[in-house]
């Protein structure tokens, strides 16, 4: 079943494509890959989810946050490519978490991204290599923060 597909199934309506806030690409093609700058969880306002896991957040509210910024990621693939199924196999996921010091469920805050990518693209294509970071300053506050490569489907 193809990507476009099981948007509609998952009853998932994707936002517009971030814009660029600096002197970078949101994603870049070399070599059959496709690379995604980091993104953040953008609100439908517009605004980010700000905050700090074991602070002001929890897991769920973090996970949520990875979630947006999942679907931020999608819109820019879907943007850039024509159609998420141009998309191929999901190759790395690196996701850093804006948290304090003693926090160490960064892995169950990006799932809310991994777990996305997976329902969308399928258990063959939509798990991938992964690392998930604490890491104490983000842009604008944001609570995560997460880059991807893709293959680009033949």
């Amino acid at each position: 079943m193809s990507a476009e597909t099981r948007l509609k199934e998952l009853d998932i309506t994707l936002p517009a494509a971030p814009k660029v806030l600096g002197l970078y690409r949101p994603m870049v093609v070399a070599g059959g890959m496709a690379y995604l700058s980091g993104h953040g969880p953008l609100k439908e306002d517009g605004s980010l989810v700000t905050g700090r896991l074991g602070l002001d957040m929890d897991v769920e509210s973090g996970y949520d946050a990875a979630r947006l910024t999942g679907l931020a990621m999608l819109s820019t693939l879907k943007a850039n490519l024509g159609s998420l199924d141009k998309a191929g196999r999901l190759v790395k996921l690196f996701g850093l978490v804006r948290c304090t010091d003693t926090f160490v469920d960064q892995p169950a805050v990006i799932n809310g991204c991994s777990e996305l990518f997976r329902d969308v693209f399928g258990d063959d294509f939509g798990v991938a290599a992964r690392s998930a970071v604490g890491a104490n300053s983000l842009p604008a506050g944001m609570a995560v923060e997460i880059e991807a490569i893709f293959e680009i489907a033949e």
